[in-house]
């Protein structure tokens, strides 16, 4: 038997390796368009900006390594330019010399990746427009010189790229066309990075894209749609990527969007033709996820197929569904996410609450306690839809726990119930997770009914259960402001407020964090009024309000 695979790095080179593991006998051929077959994309950012120095490290196998181990034929420079699923070929071309020959195959894995998207931008043919995907990109980018930067598009690798100029010392712009930076994240959990991306010296420009690039003989100018002018010693072109499948799509593989879609063992529409990676997507899903471990794993899978398939057996594992489970650092803080967010989970018309939380990471009375923020989109059956979450210590382990959650079908009241590792250096008894799945369990059972940062509009009556000084400080301008702690004692004055100024409206409960309007929630909702909590309160509101913080939590109306 013989398995041709195209292409390397993750999901090809996964599924190559398990399929040697698996069969010692089948002649396995790797064709790869570049000159690396398997190397640390994800890691690129961090050789261009110093924390990683040698480029070699970069690299994890070479075609003499792979061949010694697993006895594979890897085939660097050679591009598939035509498949004849017909005649079960491929057209291969050497990139080098030009030449062109037929090999043959019984099953062959796609694994063709993305390019890096070119939006439509004059000028952006500069020799000093570069992109991020491959070891030679990385190569250059380490080498260029000057003192300016731009990076167009904020996503992991555009804010990654951002990080690594700014630290090597160039004044560096970062612009995303969206609402915010990390646009998967919601807008209250991509402001604290925005914040981070600021303290570290990086310009951001959000929610305008570059329209033009004019050269220069020392520099260009990038112009963006609000008529900024920004010039530039080099400028990382970052906004997204396409899936390389033109070649496959030509021989009549279905695709969708240009996406290969294959089921749930990785099987395209053609006989005996796999597919993996970030150039596919699922005939039971829409959803592309361009991550190194579903590639990884799917690699895997289809292996297990082919290999049960030749030895008679039917295949026993499916390739789930992804969940998007991602993790980027930036500077001090950590910013991860799985799962759905709030617009996916719109456009596809779910019923879903949203609980926000902002324990430590730690104990408090331990050295060094900061907040990790974690928001949770939960549907009204109490199913974990997504999650995110953002700080400077512990967020890959709450998402990999909540991801995990998710993955073994346990709902949001299920996280009070893990049995996470606590001691004071590394969490709490009540961990961060738990506490997230205790604030959803009060919801789903009736118990707390909350408005979210973004219901709350500034003519809806709220009190304000912070001190006076936090008050002070500011706040919502239609507020009443009594510290839990007196709450009791004047619940008369909530009485008269109600009755003079809101009347049947439901008014809403706001502290800090969500803790001490919990408990004046309960006081006032057994005392009959009517009542909702602000979410994760004001430090979830000033995130959500980003630069409108000041101006709508501005100290008028004092009562």
């Amino acid at each position: 038997m013989r398995v041709v695979v195209v292409g390397g790095v993750a999901g090809g080179m996964s599924a190559a390796a398990r399929l040697r593991r698996r069969d010692e006998a089948t002649d396995i051929i790797v064709l790869e368009r570049g000159s690396h077959v398997s190397f640390a994309n994800c890691g690129l950012p961090y050789y261009v900006g110093g924390e990683i120095d040698d480029p070699a490290k970069l690299l994890l196998h070479t075609p003499q390594s792979l061949k010694a181990a697993l006895n594979l034929d890897v085939r660097i420079n050679s591009e598939v330019t035509e498949i004849d699923p017909g005649a079960h070929s491929v057209l291969v071309a050497d990139t080098e010399t030009g030449e062109a020959y037929t090999l043959s195959y019984d099953h062959l894995i796609l694994s063709p990746g993305a390019l890096a998207s070119r939006p439509p931008i004059d000028g952006l043919d500069s020799p000093r427009v570069h992109t991020l995907r491959t070891v030679d990109d990385a190569l250059a980018l380490r080498e260029v010189s000057g003192s300016r930067a731009v990076v167009l598009g904020a996503g992991f690798i555009g804010v990654e790229a951002a990080e690594a100029l700014a630290a090597r010392g160039f004044e560096t712009h970062l612009v995303e066309y969206a609402e915010h930076v990390l646009p998967p994240l919601e807008v209250e959990m991509a402001t604290l990075v925005t914040q981070e991306l600021r303290a570290l010296g990086v310009r951001v420009h959000v929610g305008v894209a570059a329209q033009s690039i004019t050269h220069g003989d020392d520099h260009d100018s990038v112009t963006l749609s609000d008529g900024t002018a920004l010039t530039a010693d080099v400028i990382v072109v970052s906004t997204g990527v396409r899936p390389d499948t033109a070649f496959a799509e030509a021989a009549g593989i279905e695709t969708s969007r240009g996406y290969i879609l294959v089921d749930a063992h990785g099987r395209t529409s053609a006989d005996d033709i796999y597919a993996v990676g970030d150039g596919t997507i699922g005939r039971d899903h829409d959803r592309p996820v361009a991550l190194a471990g579903p590639a990884n794993r799917g690699g895997r899978l289809i292996a297990d197929a082919i290999a049960d398939a030749h030895q008679g057996r039917a295949a026993a594992r499916r390739i789930p569904e992804p969940q998007g489970t991602a993790i980027v650092r930036v500077g001090g803080l950590t910013a991860a996410m799985t799962g759905a967010n709030r617009q996916e989970l719109d456009a596809s018309g779910t019923q879903y609450f949203t609980v926000h939380t902002h324990a430590n990471q730690h104990a408090a009375y331990f050295p060094g306690a900061q907040p990790v923020h974690v928001l949770m989109h939960v549907g009204v059956d109490g199913q974990i839809l997504g999650a995110q979450a953002v700080g400077a210590e512990g967020v890959d382990r709450r998402i990999d726990v909540i991801a995990t959650a998710m993955r073994a079908g346990l709902k949001a009241a299920d996280l009070i119930d893990l049995d996470l590792a606590y001691a004071p250096p590394y969490g709490q008894a009540k961990d961060p997770v738990n506490q997230t799945g205790m604030v959803a369990h009060n919801v789903l059972c009736g118990q707390l009914a909350l408005t979210g940062p973004n219901e709350l509009t500034e003519d809806m009556p709220v009190l304000d259960v912070r001190t006076a000084a936090e008050y002070a400080q500011g706040h919502m301008p239609n507020s009443l402001n009594i510290p839990h702690t007196q709450l009791r004692d004047r619940l008369g004055e909530v009485r008269a407020w109600v009755d003079e100024e809101i009347g049947d409206r439901p008014f809403v409960v706001m502290c800090a964090a969500g803790v001490r309007s919990w408990i004046a929630y309960r006081i006032v909702r057994h005392a009959g009024f009517n009542v909702t909590m602000l979410s994760g309160g004001i430090q979830t509101l000033r995130a959500w309000l980003g630069e409108r913080a000041e101006a709508v939590l501005a100290a008028e109306g004092d009562r």
